[in-house]
């Protein structure tokens, strides 16, 4: 298999996967953002998760800023806003996506 389809299938599951455990708290609880930001710090564990995701996330945008510019990326936006919306797990796939993508076109003139 291609690593652009295997990208594009983990985006696939980087969405679904944290949306299926969302999506219920959601039903439960609204859209309550106070209660998310108490439930996501709950404990020494689940802080250390989320600290985690959002380091990631942050290293994540720039790398992919750089790396969008340096290959010419088109759609780049659409990495920030999966990050954004859901995560790490659709936004570093889908950029690895978007990367393979462009190589595969031919090498960039940056």
């Amino acid at each position: 298999m291609k690593p652009k389809t295997i990208y594009l299938l983990l985006s696939v599951i980087g969405f679904a996967a944290p949306y299926a455990a969302f999506i219920p708290w959601l039903a439960e609880h609204g859209p309550n953002g106070r209660l998310f930001v108490q439930h996501l710090f709950a404990n020494r564990v689940s802080a250390f998760f989320a600290i985690d995701v959002v380091v990631s996330a942050v290293v994540l945008l720039r790398f992919a800023a750089l790396e969008s510019h340096r290959h010419r990326l088109r759609g780049r936006w659409i990495v920030l806003l999966a990050t954004l919306l859901v995560g790490v797990s659709l936004g570093f796939p889908l950029f690895l996506y978007l990367r393979e993508r462009q190589l595969e076109q031919g090498p960039s003139t940056a």
